[in-house]
């Protein structure tokens, strides 16, 4: 039983991760209605970017503050320079240039750190485990659910509790009706793009210690994000944390039962949700 709660409790924190990625994507697609397939990107930047300043001397906490910010600020770039010009054209255009994109971040990734990958050290503080009677769990893993915990709730917070939340929101249901009480639209859509560039890092330095940084790990998450998004409904804040709670658990506990079929689960899960409830779980329907 031990190792069936050790795995529940691990897909938890996957799970929180797995939000932290999803909820930018979802909100991103609520709001300008875009299909962004370089998000993965982003996560990859976050790792990487950890990865460099940690080899720089710079502590973990240090990066776990900055890194977001400086993705944060490469997203907010994109979209103002380049993916602000294609939001009225179809889908095919989004899918087109935001791939695009993604492979070249991929490849300058590449170029400046190799294609193989690179471990990054757990912080100091948190090395080591925690004990419960005879359940045992690392500290890192723990520090990873409490601080997207609190994360979660200070999202929930800036979209529920103030006024730039309030114009995200409305901005989801009517572009034409926001624009109109004199809120420059084009200033909300940087922000919201920006902040999801900056969660998407944030899940990159959090998941550097954990499964370190790669070349590729940013079409893997991509796909999982996607997953998530479907699974919790399009647009969705509280869909993002539902769904990438539930994917998370059954990725974790699948690893133990069946260990060759743990991310094939993943998809059956979203099948599964998708065929009660086409939506997904909190998604609205059109």
């Amino acid at each position: 039983m031990n190792i069936y709660l050790l795995q529940a409790v691990n897909g938890i924190g996957i799970g929180m991760l797995y939000f932290l990625l999803a909820v930018g994507l979802s909100i991103v697609f609520g709001l300008l209605r875009f299909v962004n397939f370089a998000h993965g990107a982003f996560y990859l930047l976050g790792a990487y970017f950890c990865y460099q300043m940690m080899q720089w001397g710079t502590s973990f906490w240090l990066a776990l503050a900055l890194v977001p910010i400086a993705v944060g600020g490469i997203g907010w770039l994109t979209e103002k320079l380049m993916l602000r010009h294609v939001y009225d054209k179809a889908h095919e255009f989004h899918i087109v240039i935001t791939v695009g994109l993604a492979l070249a971040v991929q490849e300058l990734v590449i170029l400046q750190w190799g294609a193989l990958g690179t471990s990054v050290s757990v912080p100091d503080a948190l090395q080591g485990v925690v004990m419960w009677g005879s359940f045992i769990y690392p500290k890192y893993r723990l520090f990873v659910i409490g601080f997207t915990s609190v994360l979660a709730l200070l999202l929930w917070w800036v979209l529920e509790g103030t006024r730039l939340g309030s114009a995200v929101r409305a901005g989801s249901e009517s572009t034409e009706m926001v624009s109109l009480l004199g809120i420059n639209v084009f200033r909300i859509f940087s922000l919201v793009f920006a902040l999801g560039a900056g969660t998407a890092a944030l899940a990159g330095v959090l998941a550097a210690p954990i499964r370190g940084a790669e070349p590729f790990m940013g079409a893997e998450a991509l796909g999982v994000a996607f997953v998530v998004v479907v699974v919790g409904g399009l647009g969705s804040f509280g869909g993002a944390l539902l769904g990438g709670l539930l994917i998370g658990v059954v990725q974790s506990v699948m690893s133990t039962l069946w260990p060759e079929g743990a991310r094939l689960m993943i998809y059956i899960a979203m099948a599964a949700v998708l065929l009660l409830r086409p939506h997904g779980l909190l998604g609205r329907k059109e």
